[in-house]
């Protein structure tokens, strides 16, 4: 019982640890004074995916991994079909031009990039194990400092919206100490997020990966949830998609390939069934530019996204 209590607790540590310790860094970075514009590019984006980092991380290094790949799966999944579905059933979200003719495809080519490094023994020798190498976490993070170039060229078209960042500024010892209990919060929330999913996987006669595909994957994605359905009822719409295509990019590029270039994440084949369901979310939203008078997430198209994750689930539980 008490494991499952941690359990719990651990996805609360995890999410109110990256978020004091953004606080805390962006008050260090506002007395350095760094603009508003690096802070939002830097700290605050890489502070929203420490969640998903830890809990890969603590995975990998706990023999563990197939909780941490389908983390990362199961995460851009409900992004897609279950975060924009809610939100779209809200508020019809509109998809900017940078968003589908850049971003979307961008995603679409780091889905594909993953999943033909993580295949790729088997053009190689046969008898090779499934493994994302060190090597290929190398590869996944240089496409993602391509990504930061592109960010940061854009954010500098839009820096007013930077400029106007309510980012706290306070004292250096109460910067410090958020910094610190963060990181403490992060370590203990991800070793017991994945200690727990372990033991219900044990117990229930699940597998670890369903467990990382759905329970956590949802858990780390509450943030992202709430951030976009309360941003639907105040028809504060215009980047919602863009910002969750941006995670999903991020948890590929960034957080895969960071943890997979500290120690190499053994693969099973069929997570490549999970791998498609992100191609065929990815698809969606671009046919949800090309069907309609303009581009935009209607509800009846967020109506058949939450039908996709739903039917996606049960998939799931037939598959064990």
């Amino acid at each position: 019982m008490l494991v499952y209590i941690l359990f719990v607790v651990g996805f609360v540590l995890l999410i109110k640890g990256a978020d004091i310790l953004v606080d805390g860094a962006t008050s260090i970075g506002k007395k350095l004074n760094v603009s508003s514009l690096v802070i939002g590019l830097t700290i605050v984006s890489f502070g929203t995916s420490l969640p998903e980092l830890l809990v890969n991380l603590v995975s990998s290094y706990n023999d563990a991994p197939d909780i941490g790949v389908g983390n990362i799966l199961g995460s851009n999944i409900a992004n897609i079909l279950l975060i924009l579905g809610i939100a779209a059933l809200i508020n019809p979200l509109p998809i900017t031009k940078n968003t589908y003719f850049i971003e979307i495809p961008f995603s679409l080519t780091a889905t594909l990039l993953v999943g033909f490094l993580a295949n790729a023994s088997l053009f190689g020798t046969k008898g090779v194990d499934f493994v994302i190498s060190q090597y290929d976490g190398g590869i996944l993070l240089f496409f993602f400092v391509l990504f930061m170039g592109y960010v940061y060229i854009v954010s500098k078209q839009r820096k007013s919206e930077f400029a106007d960042s309510d980012y706290k500024e306070m004292s250096t010892s109460k910067s410090v100490l958020l910094i610190v209990a963060g990181m403490v919060g992060l370590y203990f929330g991800g070793q017991w997020v994945v200690d727990g999913a372990v033991l219900m996987a044990t117990e229930l006669g699940m597998s670890e990966r369903f467990i990382g595909l759905t329970i956590i994957a949802v858990g780390t994605s509450l943030p992202e949830l709430v951030t976009s359905a309360v941003a639907a009822f105040k028809n504060d719409t215009d980047i919602a998609v863009g910002n969750v295509v941006g995670s999903n990019i991020f948890n590929l590029l960034w957080i895969l390939g960071l943890s997979s270039a500290l120690k190499p994440i053994p693969y099973d084949v069929i997570s490549n069934s999970d791998v498609f369901m992100i191609i065929a979310s990815s698809t969606a939203l671009i046919l949800a530019v090309v069907v309609g008078k303009r581009p935009v997430i209607s509800r009846w198209e967020g109506f058949f996204f939450l039908i996709a994750y739903f039917w996606y689930i049960t998939f799931l539980i037939q598959r064990g």
